[in-house]
């Protein structure tokens, strides 16, 4: 597995994880999540003024947004070969330059174990001279925490 340097725009570091995808006997898809690499990547949290945590309604539904930036295309595998939708992405394990991971589940299957973020948007973003300096990620809360990977 590939792991990219981090620098002071990328300072943390992240897993990213693509499915192989299969089809049972009765036509149920299943995806088996393999770890692809580790990314440089910053990320911050979504503002306050952005949407709050947790919505008082008869179900919670605990949300996390986290804007960031990455030095790669995420649609891209290593082997370069593969493009996947941002569908079929998966990235957790989000660390400091310590390796101290920065979220991780409290409660549920995954308590005690990192969080699974699903990408919502991946753009590039241009320099002045024209060329992809970094991609723009949005990131989110997968709101199943159960995967196995």
């Amino acid at each position: 597995m590939k792991c990219e340097s981090t620098d002071f725009m990328f300072p943390m570091k992240a897993d990213i994880y693509y499915p192989v995808v299969t089809m049972g006997e009765y036509g149920n898809v299943t995806k088996q999540w393999i770890a692809d690499r580790t990314i440089a990547c910053f990320f911050n949290p979504a503002g306050v003024e952005y949407k709050e945590d947790v919505k008082a309604q008869p179900n919670i539904v605990m949300e996390k947004i986290l804007f960031g930036r990455v030095r790669s295309d995420l649609r891209v595998a290593e082997n370069e070969l593969d493009e996947s939708s941002i569908t079929n992405i998966l990235i957790t394990n989000i660390r400091d330059g310590a390796d101290q991971e920065l979220y991780t589940e409290t409660s549920g299957s995954r308590k005690g174990r990192s969080t699974i973020f699903e990408v919502a948007k991946n753009d590039p973003f241009a320099g002045p001279f024209g060329g992809i300096e970094h991609y723009k990620v949005v990131l989110r809360r997968s709101e199943n925490q159960a995967t196995s990977i």
